[in-house]
């Protein structure tokens, strides 16, 4: 059976069972309403309400990824715009590097803003991640090869195809290629192309603070901070010289 581009997705790049508790951990509390902005397959949201006491509602402007997967009773989809659903929820996640749609400063307050008054009655956080460093703006390529069903691999490729430093606007390719026993038997370039403005951790704080956010905080070592157990321990950045790599990827959050 050929795998879509969403499967393949899935399989390479999204880790929704770190994600869950690495969420819960940041929040502190116990938080039940997720939402899932620029949310693609909602693979977060479904993974969310496995606790039977947990809902989700996941928005995004593309049909064919909020279809991929069976609908959920407790996961609420939208295909619209994320400034245009004001439910209350007690968490907000915004993750792939999906804030960098936001192009200007302009839209970014306003989204913050909009996603502040959605936490409002729930004291909640949002949470949202970037990347940066010393490879922030250099072309290439980053390959990674997964084990597939059948014996075949998937060798997957982040391509950095254009990045401009003096106004922060990146594109972003990632290809597929579909191999068993080394020989090619499929491959998606271009499977998915990324038009973002790279928005760096004081920007984004800055943002936080001028949408209302009362405090922001910093993640990084995301891959080491959930255990065999899926328990998560993460603290707040406090000396970046010790918490961030040469070229990283963190969580930045604001809490209302």
């Amino acid at each position: 059976m050929t795998l879509s581009k969403h499967d393949l997705y899935e399989l390479c790049v999204q880790s929704p069972k770190d994600l869950v508790p690495l969420i819960r951990a940041i929040h502190g509390e116990d938080p039940r309403v997720l939402g899932e902005d620029f949310a693609g397959t909602s693979a977060l949201s479904h993974l969310w309400v496995q606790r039977d006491d947990c809902s989700a509602i996941a928005v995004d402007l593309e049909n064919e990824a909020l279809s991929f997967r069976d609908d959920h009773p407790r996961v609420a989809k939208h295909q619209c715009d994320v400034r245009e659903i004001s439910t209350p929820i007690d968490v907000l996640f915004v993750g792939n590097f999906s804030i960098g749609y936001l192009h200007t400063r302009a839209e970014l307050v306003e989204y913050l803003s909009h996603a502040r008054k959605r936490l409002e009655g729930s004291g909640g956080v949002f949470i949202c991640d970037t990347y940066g460093g010393e490879s922030a703006y250099t072309l290439g390529g980053v390959h990674r090869a997964h084990p597939m069903p059948g014996g075949k691999l998937c060798r997957y490729t982040w391509e950095q195809h254009q990045a401009d430093p003096t106004t922060g606007m990146v594109t972003n390719l990632i290809h597929f290629r579909i191999e068993r026993a080394g020989v090619i038997e499929e491959e998606l370039f271009d499977a998915f192309i990324y038009e973002w403005r790279l928005w760096s951790i004081p920007e984004l704080r800055d943002a936080m603070s001028d949408a209302g956010f009362s405090q922001t905080d910093v993640y990084a070592k995301l891959a080491d901070a959930v255990d065999d157990e899926g328990n998560a321990y993460i603290t707040p950045v406090v000396n970046a010289e010790d918490d961030l790599e040469d070229s990283f990827i963190v969580l930045v959050a604001g809490r209302v």
